[in-house]
């Protein structure tokens, strides 16, 4: 396995940025992607990430062989880059190590997306990220939500929307590549990733 806890001092080679909004009321929710992958990886490697600092939860781990922050920003969605920017500043941390997962509407649920950099694409914690770091050059996995079932729907409502159960267990297993994804990321590069994992 690439996980273990490292003692939490001393400087960190990447951020982990894991998307989402905090309060009961959205959990397991789609735009909570990112929250959900930090929530499996905390319990699958019995790890912790409960340390608030730079206005996100966080802990120092071991993941895709290097020492990396892990973080949970909790500044709702469209804030996520003041969490970031500023642990990216603390930890003199460049932009192509900040490692972001979010969720993304335009692909089909369960799908897998890795990118080196690009636009926000209308995702507004991309979009404040980009604005702190003060450039869109940082990789990030994005995994599939789907689109809402008609272009009328509302796409706020949409995206706060709860998976229902059998959506539940595509995402699961999404989950589990979108960490093994981040983990190549780091260990292997952008096109690795982007070989083993888009679809």
């Amino acid at each position: 396995m690439f996980f273990s806890k490292k003692p939490a001092s001393g400087g960190v080679e990447w951020l982990l940025v894991c998307l989402g909004n905090y309060g009961a009321r959205y959990e397991n929710t789609r735009h909570n992607i990112g929250f959900l992958a930090a929530d499996r990886l905390i319990e699958k490697n019995d790890l912790r990430c409960n340390r608030l600092r730079f206005r996100a939860l966080t802990e120092i781990i071991d993941f895709g062989g290097a020492r990396v922050l892990l973080m949970m920003p909790q500044t709702y969605m469209n804030l996520s880059g003041e969490a970031a920017g500023e642990a990216a500043r603390f930890y003199k941390v460049p932009p192509e190590h900040v490692l972001v997962i979010s969720d993304d509407v335009s692909l089909p649920l369960g799908k897998l997306r890795v990118r080196g950099g690009g636009s926000a694409g209308g995702h507004n914690g991309l979009k404040n990220i980009i604005a702190h770091l003060g450039t869109d050059q940082f990789p990030r996995v994005k995994v599939g939500v789907g689109a809402p079932p008609n272009p009328e729907y509302d796409m706020a409502d949409w995206v706060t929307g709860t998976f229902s159960a059998s959506e539940r267990k595509t995402i699961d297993a999404a989950l589990d590549r979108a960490l093994d994804a981040a983990a190549c990321v780091i260990e292997k590069g952008v096109t690795e990733a982007q070989n083993r994992y888009n679809g």
